[in-house]
């Protein structure tokens, strides 16, 4: 049985995932969700950025640099997730709002079960066979599920989880790096005979996210804390999480999952940077991040 498991890597990735989701669940509160009652103007400018700059410069960029059917749809499949568990961590480091990033993370992932498939079809359906009902379910049983049975855990269980807790980032860590070697490990060969354009592609797609969207947010006269989340929220995508839909849904194009995987190690890089970029700012300022 555990070799038939290392030997479908999708399943293996979908497993991997869910437990990073069950640490989501774990750390997450109930009091988090209250800035999508207190804030709705944000949340909503928030993941309405999420879902139409990520997409749209996913399919503007694959059409750009021509990439084939399987780069393509593993690039829109970046665009289309939700924002990546890492952000709200780097919205800290930033000194952005806080509470509007864990705010939207929560809001955009549970939306992702009916947007990510949507959103999918429409920009590489034409190319590809979607499965839209497939990825509902292979959403809701990997990301959804794993989040409610944190929160169940952390329920009935509060000093085992209060424990757990502590470790759940580095196993979150761990998982996400074990993804990122089997997603590399299953196309190397194809990388090293022509992955730069890729590599380039991923990079630019995380900048622009994040530039995008701070001006967004700029437009919108937020204050500079809540443009500091909006940047982080809408570059860093759940990108773990487009690597095993690609594994589990597009099995018949192995390099789908590899823009997925590139992008969970890039976006930690230009994460902090940013972070340390608007830290300098805020010092610069006297303290205040505006």
């Amino acid at each position: 049985m555990i070799s038939s498991l290392f030997a479908s890597p999708g399943t293996l990735i979908s497993i991997l995932l869910g437990i990073v989701m069950f640490g989501m669940g774990l750390a997450t509160k109930l009091e988090d969700f209250k800035v999508v009652f207190s804030r709705p103007r944000d949340i909503a400018i928030g993941c309405a950025a999420q879902f139409t700059v990520m997409p749209a410069l996913a399919w503007a960029l694959s059409r750009l640099f021509g990439l084939d059917e399987a780069l393509t749809v593993g690039v829109v499949l970046v665009g289309c997730c939700p924002g990546g568990t890492a952000s709200n961590v780097i919205t800290y480091l930033a000194k952005g709002d806080l509470a509007l990033s864990v705010g939207m993370t929560g809001v955009s992932t549970l939306l992702a079960p009916f947007l990510t498939p949507v959103l999918t079809l429409l920009l590489a359906g034409k190319t590809v066979h979607v499965n839209t009902l497939g990825m509902f379910v292979g959403i809701l049983w990997v990301v959804i599920m794993p989040i409610l049975l944190g929160f169940a855990a952390k329920r009935f269980f509060p000093k085992a989880t209060a424990r757990a807790v502590r470790f759940m980032p580095t196993v979150s860590s761990v998982a996400i790096a074990v993804i990122i070697a089997l997603v590399v490990a299953a196309n190397a060969k194809r990388l090293l005979a022509g992955g730069a354009t890729i590599f380039v592609v991923v990079i630019l797609h995380n900048v622009c996210g994040l530039a995008l969207g701070y001006l967004i947010a700029a437009a919108m006269r937020l204050a500079e804390p809540k443009r500091r989340a909006l940047c982080i929220e809408v570059g860093m995508q759940n990108s773990g999480l487009a690597a095993s839909l690609a594994a589990v849904h597009f099995a018949a194009y192995p390099m789908a999952a590899v823009p997925g995987a590139i992008f969970s190690v890039w976006h930690n890089v230009s994460g902090a940077f940013v972070a340390r970029c608007f830290r300098r700012k805020t010092c610069a300022d006297g303290g205040r991040a505006g």
